[in-house]
C-alpha cells in the first residue's frame, strides 16, 4: 500500500522544455549546446551545478570557457532559465489534495539558479512563497550535494523522512532516475510527458488512481 510520494520537479510538476534553453544559448553563439546538456545526459560542469559544488560565478565563468567568448551574465542566466515553463494552478490542487491522504517529497536536480526563478514565478503567478507550502519536505540536490539517479540520493531522502521504500512510490519523467530509485526498493512510476501524460492522469480527488498504483 502506497503511504508516501515523492516527487519529481521538472516534467512532472513544473512544466520544462530542455530545447528552449538549448536554442537560446545558441542563439548567444554556444552552437555545441546541445553536446553539454540534455535530459539524458550532460557535461560534469552541470553536475557540479546541481550538486553545489561550485559557485554560481564559477558556473558562469566556465559557460565562457567552454563557448570561449564572452556572455554576459544577465544572458546566461537568462537562457540557462529558458527551459523553466509552468506550473499550472490545477496541479498545485492535485499536490495539495495529494497531501491530505499521502507524506509527500520533492527529490530535485536542480540548482540556485532555476530555484530562484521558478520560486519567484511561483509568488508571482500563484501567491506561493516557496514549494514548501506544497510538500512536506523537499530536497534540492544543490543543497544536499547529492543527484539522481545517484542511489545515494535516494538513500538520503529514505533516511531523513523515514519512509519504508516498499510503501513509497517515485515519479520521474526521466528512466535513469527510475533505475537509480528502484535500487533503493522504491516503487516507481514513469511520467511519460511525451505521450501526454500529466499528474491530473495519475491522480483523481487526491488519490492515486487504481492504474498506476505498482
Amino acid at each position: 500500500m502506497i503511504k508516501n510520494i515523492i516527487f519529481d520537479l521538472g516534467g512532472v510538476v513544473l512544466n520544462i522544455d530542455y530545447d528552449k534553453t538549448s536554442a537560446e544559448f545558441q542563439k548567444l553563439g554556444v552552437k555545441n549546446f546541445d553536446e553539454l546538456y540534455s535530459q539524458a545526459k550532460q557535461n560534469s560542469l552541470f553536475d557540479k551545478l546541481e550538486k553545489g559544488l561550485i559557485s554560481e560565478e564559477d558556473f558562469r565563468d566556465s559557460i565562457r570557457r567552454l563557448a570561449g567568448f564572452y556572455i554576459s551574465d544577465q544572458d546566461i542566466d537568462r537562457a540557462w532559465n529558458a527551459m523553466l515553463l509552468d506550473l499550472p494552478a490545477a496541479r498545485i490542487e492535485i499536490l495539495k489534495n495529494a497531501a491530505l491522504h499521502y507524506r509527500t517529497f520533492l527529490l530535485s536536480n536542480t540548482n540556485s539558479i532555476h530555484l530562484r526563478d521558478y520560486t519567484m514565478n511561483l509568488k508571482k503567478e500563484h501567491g506561493i512563497d516557496s514549494l514548501s507550502q506544497l510538500f512536506e519536505r523537499e530536497f534540492f540536490s544543490h543543497e544536499i550535494h547529492l543527484r539522481k539517479p545517484d542511489v545515494e540520493a535516494f538513500k538520503h531522502v529514505i533516511d531523513i523522512t523515514g519512509v519504508i521504500p516498499a510503501d513509497t512510490l517515485f515519479i520521474d519523467d526521466s528512466p535513469q532516475h527510475l533505475r537509480g530509485a528502484r535500487k533503493t526498493g522504491l516503487k516507481t512510476l514513469f511520467m511519460d510527458t511525451a505521450a501526454g501524460m500529466t499528474l491530473s492522469s495519475v491522480f483523481e480527488n487526491g488519490f492515486l488512481k487504481k492504474e498506476y498504483l505498482p
